[in-house]
């Protein structure tokens, strides 16, 4: 048979498209033609493929003409993972491996010139694809991404280490063998992932501070954004980096969405399964690299901490349009990135701590150190920040520095895990009340179940029309007083929790 049709699957962000790979040998002058919207890494296939075939024993019909095409023609594909269904197809098409026998199984996987097969990027994106779709096929993947694609539960995943493997599992006369034990080579992959505890940095490192891990820990129980000011040394970005390991353990589905981003994104390993992402751009970091884009769109930081922490230090460093780019995602929780012939949608449910000094020198209103800049100095700095971004931030913390005897003497705080258990507890009573956490209330949600108090409505109604708050900042203090209530064990919202709610939101003359 000259015709051949191989199954596999196309990456459209988190989408998996399905392809089919077909091959057609003819009589005429001896060539190779790849067709159907081929990247350039898709085209390279074509030298990796007559190599990895000729180099592993096999047939490959250099006096035909061979045509590939990868259907549907108007889905753009990329990278290599196209080589071992293009291989398989010309197999097929020239009668070395039984081509019905391939029915109900897709491939993907890179070949190198020897016929090993490489890892691919996204193989556990496309096995939560597949599952959440509902579609039931066997999929052959190489080392690594097999064991990636594994984690999804109920899925059908087979490594192969070598183009034989494969090619010996569907050979015309192998009936019987396909039904024999898996050898070393080629092996059916189960869902067992080992999950190690996280060890996260503890809090107990932080000495003093006391106010700066208050506002650590309401934020980690109700979802909130956080920003931490204070002068250099102060120990913000000790804070930070502590944040993750306040967050609730997570669960399956989070962790399988964690994970499915980190595929997209070439970052992930068995080795950080179920662990909280902590993402920390430098702040020369570009739009692009900050919310995802390029040609086809990739995820950005924000996807990558998804259900995880984005830690922008030095934040007014951070270009302007970066800054501005992080507006809709802090509302929505997605990031929608769209070019002339590709749309792509990625979640970014982060939790958002920025670092920043309240100057440009970094010691206004430090005791232990004189600030010289100039009022105009420190207001343009600060007004890198625009109104908008500020106002989506829930928390504002000062972050004092502390004194050389406080630090030689402060006993250690709260372990993480006692902290930790308190975030755990507080959420869950948001859970079973709302659904959701208090940061993502929307709307007449907040009326809802924030149950604030009469007295404590005509306190904020009064503190927010002196304090000339937006719409927006009274909304996001609801929410936050309903945290620090349900941290409390409170059934509804009181005069206290809305006081201190208002206490975090004074640190910046733009919120």
């Amino acid at each position: 048979m000259s015709l051949s049709l191989v199954q596999s699957r196309a990456l459209l962000g988190l989408d998996a498209a399905a392809v089919t790979v077909e091959v057609h040998l003819a009589n005429g002058l001896p060539s190779f033609t790849l067709v159907g919207l081929a990247d350039v890494e898709v085209k390279e296939a074509r030298e990796r493929v007559r190599s990895a075939i000729q180099n592993s024993g096999l047939e490959f019909p250099s006096n035909k003409k061979i045509v590939v095409n990868l259907a549907p023609a108007d889905l753009p594909k990329d990278s290599g993972r196209f080589d071992l269904p293009i291989a398989l197809g010309i197999l097929g098409a020239s009668g070395q491996i039984d081509t019905a026998a391939m029915a109900g199984w897709e491939f993907a996987g890179e070949l190198s010139l020897s016929g090993e097969l490489r890892p691919v990027r996204g193989a556990l994106a496309m096995s939560l694809a597949l599952h959440g779709s509902g579609v039931v096929t066997q999929l052959v993947l190489p080392p690594e991404s097999a064991e990636e694609a594994a984690l999804v539960p109920s899925a059908q995943v087979y490594r192969a280490r070598h183009l034989l493997d494969v090619v010996q599992h569907f050979l015309p006369t192998a009936s019987e063998n396909r039904a024999a034990e898996p050898g070393e080579g080629w092996a059916r992959v189960d869902s067992a992932p080992c999950v190690q505890a996280a060890d996260y940095l503890d809090l107990a490192d932080v000495k003093g501070q006391l106010g700066a891990k208050r506002a650590l820990e309401i934020a980690a129980a109700g979802g909130h954004s956080l920003l931490l000011m204070g002068p250099p040394g102060s120990g913000k970005s000790m804070l930070a980096q502590r944040f993750v390991g306040l967050l609730p353990p997570m669960t399956t589905d989070e962790a399988l969405q964690s994970a499915a981003m980190a595929s997209l994104g070439g970052r992930f390993s068995l080795a950080s399964w179920a662990r909280r992402p902590t993402c920390q751009p430098h702040h020369t970091a570009s739009a692009v690299a900050l919310v995802g884009g390029g040609s086809p769109p990739r995820p950005g930081e924000i996807s990558l901490a998804h259900h995880g922490v984005l830690f922008l230090d030095e934040f007014p460093e951070f270009p302007r349009a970066a800054l501005e780019a992080l507006r809709e995602p802090l509302e929505t929780g997605t990031i929608t990135i769209s070019r002339a012939a590709r749309r792509s949608e990625f979640p970014a449910r982060f939790q958002l701590i920025g670092a920043m000094n309240p100057c440009p020198c970094g010691y206004l209103g430090s005791n232990q150190k004189a600030c010289r800049c100039t009022p105009d100095q420190v207001a343009r700095y600060q007004g890198k920040l625009s109104g908008p971004l500020v106002d989506r931030i829930d928390l504002h913390v000062e972050v004092p520095a502390v004194t050389s005897n406080e630090l030689m003497q402060a006993q250690p705080g709260e372990a993480s895990a006692v902290v930790q258990a308190r975030c755990i507890a507080a959420r869950e009573r948001a859970m079973a009340r709302q659904g959701k956490t208090n940061q993502a209330l929307q709307g007449q949600e907040i009326d809802e179940f924030v149950l604030l108090d009469e007295a404590a409505a005509k306190f904020l109604n009064v503190a927010a029309t002196r304090l000339g708050w937006s719409a927006r900042s009274t909304h996001r203090a609801l929410k936050v007083a309903r945290t620090i209530a349900d941290l409390a064990g409170a059934h509804s919202t009181q005069v206290t929790h809305v006081a201190e709610a208002m206490q975090y939101r004074r640190a910046l003359k733009a919120a």
